[in-house]
């Protein structure tokens, strides 16, 4: 994908995501509620399954978050990532990311990237020093 189309995605995410906004999340002025959304679907695609482990990842990956997000008080914690979903409404929310999806089918001409990552249990050894044996698996779909 280039530049570009990178771009595009984004905005278009930006533009599917500001239909979620509410009067009550817009009062919070000191976060971007955009900013709470992208991160915690980038931590759950991720594997982040609850809100520390997104708060987590926004830690662990904010020099990169910084790129393209606003971040006016670092990354959010996790109240808040809670806080700021309980006041969305899911059928909105599916709704705005379903048509984000659709669009990023349209820009990749149906082009998927699959990617699935495993880590073999009991394949460490802390005596030797040595990590479990991690397999990230990419299969490209074509439509």
């Amino acid at each position: 994908m280039v530049q570009n189309e990178t771009e595009t995605l984004s905005l278009q995410l930006v533009i599917t995501l500001r239909v979620l906004k509410t009067r009550e999340l817009s009062a919070q002025s000191n976060i971007s509620v955009l900013d709470v959304i992208t991160i915690a679907i980038c931590a759950v695609i991720c594997g982040a399954d609850y809100w520390v482990a997104i708060e987590t990842y926004g830690q662990a990956k904010q020099e990169w978050l910084k790129r393209f997000l606003e971040l006016p008080n670092g990354i959010p914690s996790h109240d808040t990532f809670a806080r700021i979903f309980a006041l969305i409404n899911p059928q909105k929310f599916q709704e705005c990311f379903l048509s984000w999806i659709k669009s990023v089918a349209l820009l990749t001409d149906g082009e998927v990237i699959a990617i699935d990552g495993k880590s073999l249990k009991h394949s460490y050894n802390k005596k030797a020093g040595l990590r479990a044996i991690n397999m990230v698996s990419a299969w490209l779909q074509f439509p």
